[in-house]
């Protein structure tokens, strides 16, 4: 197959790209190198071997160019992350989804197309009380936040809550860049049907790994904590640490994207991609000082982030039984992070420059 992988400079792209290359396929990228994830710009592990376009998946001729001759598309090109922005997610996220398909449907009998979603399509998540069993509670609200009562309450009893892994059945995005997200699912998914071009949307779980920008504040827990431990700076913590994210290694994702490509009968649907395996922010901070050889005490100020989640994990049983299985545990997954990070030298840390535009804006937010 000759594929397209829009983003496919980034993490989670370009590993994808090293994926269809060793299994013989032809690769086409599309990338802008925007800025600041791509802030020295051409990154030296784009392969000469794939045929690299600098252009912009909101440019129209851009897309069309890049779409030439392409039987697969793995449309991976978005802007992600907490930020005050709202407009930006949509015109970068959900319009060029839009322009693809038409593209696609006048010009291009592309084979098939595979999107990039993400767990933030998903509320706060599915919950257990040791009472009255599961549920899907309603966000936290603010006022809650700023008590420092940071637990999910059942709706009936008031008792502490449990995450538990949630299927792709229940969706509420609660911020910008998840309902943008969801647009694409929505966009790409029946379009996909009304025009008769097989698609499948993935919804991925926290990623991380080796090629995470090391340059942009905003997105990447592992990068933003890793140049803070590396410059000898404490991780700046939200609420208590003790919130749990759903951990997944970059090739683990890879691998899920070229699976769904070659099945038939994952086309039209929606999947999770995540270990269902929740791991506390404190611990990632722990397993990543063990990877360094520091002691890292990172720093909590109460601060929180309001429509944030508190314990987010996937079901990804639907991926499973299609023969996915992730392959890197978190501790050998920030191992290879880390031999990759460490190859670099001296490592300047970005978020302490962003930190008070984040407060500024109330995207992070100090408890009372």
């Amino acid at each position: 197959m000759k594929a397209l992988v829009t983003g496919g400079a980034g993490l989670i792209g370009s590993h994808i790209v090293d994926l269809l290359l060793e299994k013989g396929h032809q690769v086409r990228i599309l990338d802008n190198l925007a800025q600041p994830t791509h802030l020295k710009g051409r990154p030296d592990w784009i392969p000469e071997d794939a045929e690299f376009i600098q252009g912009d998946v909101r440019e129209r001729d851009d897309l069309d160019r890049a779409l030439d001759g392409v039987d697969w598309v793995f449309h991976q090109a978005a802007d992600g992350g907490f930020t005050s922005a709202i407009s930006h997610y949509f015109t970068n996220n959900s319009l060029p989804t839009a322009v693809l398909y038409e593209l696609i449907r006048d010009r291009h009998p592309v084979k098939k197309v595979i999107v990039a979603s993400s767990q933030a399509v998903y509320p706060e998540g599915k919950y257990l009380c040791p009472e009255h069993g599961p549920c899907y509670p309603p966000r936290r609200p603010v006022e809650q936040l700023y008590r420092r009562d940071w637990e999910l309450h059942c709706p009936q009893c008031g008792r502490e809550m449990s995450g538990l892994p949630i299927d792709e059945s229940h969706v509420d995005p609660p911020m910008p860049y998840g309902l943008s997200k969801y647009w694409n699912e929505m966009l790409a998914i029946n379009l996909g049907k009304l025009y008769e071009i097989p698609t499948v949307a993935l919804r991925y779980s926290l990623t991380y790994g080796p090629r995470q920008s090391l340059f942009n504040p905003y997105t990447g827990i592992c990068s933003i904590f890793s140049t803070r431990i590396l410059n000898n700076r404490p991780p700046v913590v939200y609420e208590d640490g003790c919130q749990t994210r759903d951990f997944t290694f970059v090739e683990d994702v890879a691998r899920a994207n070229l699976l769904v490509a070659e099945k038939e009968e994952a086309n039209y649907q929606v999947f999770n991609v995540g270990t269902g395996v929740g791991t506390t922010v404190l611990e990632f901070i722990r397993l990543l000082g063990k990877v360094y050889g520091r002691e890292v005490q990172p720093e909590l100020r109460g601060e929180f982030r309001p429509g944030d989640t508190r314990h987010l994990t996937t079901d990804a049983s639907r991926l499973r039984a299609l023969g996915w299985q992730p392959q890197v545990s978190v501790e050998q997954g920030l191992q290879r992070y880390a031999e990759w990070i460490l190859r670099y030298g001296s490592i300047e840390e970005y978020f302490s420059a962003a930190e008070q535009q984040l407060k500024n804006t109330r995207v992070v937010v100090q408890s009372r």
